[in-house]
């Protein structure tokens, strides 16, 4: 009796497992690298003078000033002035709605309002941005930070 062979056709389709294998491990390996290409390093940022920012002489100014016992001090007027103080607010809230309220009487007034922030050098930098998304929750599209020359 003849033996009868049952041939198989080869298979064509490529196996993917071992692939998927080396893509969980890469997977896992990005998983575990990323938290640690977050983290800080120590830099002395150079002390160099900076350009002036363009000032519209329509707009008014308002110069927000935080002192390093991070307690917020503001005035308006038709220049950068950081020897004047109009009002203070001891919070992040109290200065959020202050500014609210500037900026919605002079919309209402059609001016146009340019925000310059001077944060103290002891301040953290923590405390500027926290200003700058109280700025932001008020309305403020455009904020300029000031520095002083060296």
């Amino acid at each position: 009796m003849a033996r009868i062979r049952n041939r198989r056709k080869p298979v064509a389709e490529m196996n993917v497992v071992p692939y998927i294998d080396v893509m969980l491990v890469l997977l896992v390996i990005f998983m575990v690298t990323a938290p640690m290409l977050n983290q800080g390093v120590k830099v002395d940022l150079p002390k160099v003078s900076s350009e002036v920012l363009p000032q519209d002489n329509d707009a008014q100014v308002l110069t927000i000033s935080i002192k390093a016992d991070k307690t917020y001090y503001w005035n308006i007027g038709s220049e950068v002035d950081t020897d004047t103080v109009q009002d203070k607010a001891l919070t992040l809230e109290e200065m959020t709605k202050a500014v609210t309220a500037i900026m919605n009487q002079n919309r209402s007034q059609g001016k146009q309002i340019q925000v310059f922030v001077r944060g103290d050098k002891a301040v953290d930098y923590g405390s500027v941005m926290a200003a700058m998304g109280g700025l932001q929750e008020a309305g403020v599209g455009n904020v300029g930070l000031i520095t002083e020359a060296p």
